[in-house]
């Protein structure tokens, strides 16, 4: 039996959260969620997912600020970049497996990657 791929979202809006996660399950991926970039990256070191889906502006910091640190220690995740407005990406980044979600994301575009 062939594992499912897991999903990690790490984004404050819960609404977003829920039409994703149904997404997911739908597409027979495990899926995991975390409302603050604290608890993101402490389900990140005990899950270790396939995809990770990180907002830019949480609660309690810049998701993308972790990013350097997050590709370094888990190099083979696909990383989707979520956020309201374009920022400009870390230079560290630089060859890493990256896509920017701009909000408000279409389900039907993540079609396109999952």
């Amino acid at each position: 039996m062939t594992q499912r791929k897991k999903v990690l979202i790490i984004d404050d809006e819960v609404d977003l959260c829920l039409l994703m996660k149904a997404y997911f399950i739908r597409k027979n991926y495990e899926v995991h969620i975390a409302h603050t970039l604290n608890d993101g990256m402490i389900r990140l070191s005990q899950i270790h997912p396939d995809y990770l889906l990180i907002d830019y502006n949480l609660p309690d910091g810049l998701g993308w600020d972790k990013l350097p640190e997050m590709y370094q220690k888990y190099p083979n995740i696909q990383y989707h970049l979520i956020s309201a407005f374009r920022p400009s990406m870390p230079d560290e980044l630089d060859g890493a497996k990256l896509t920017i979600w701009e909000k408000p994301i279409s389900l039907k575009a993540l079609d396109n990657f999952f």
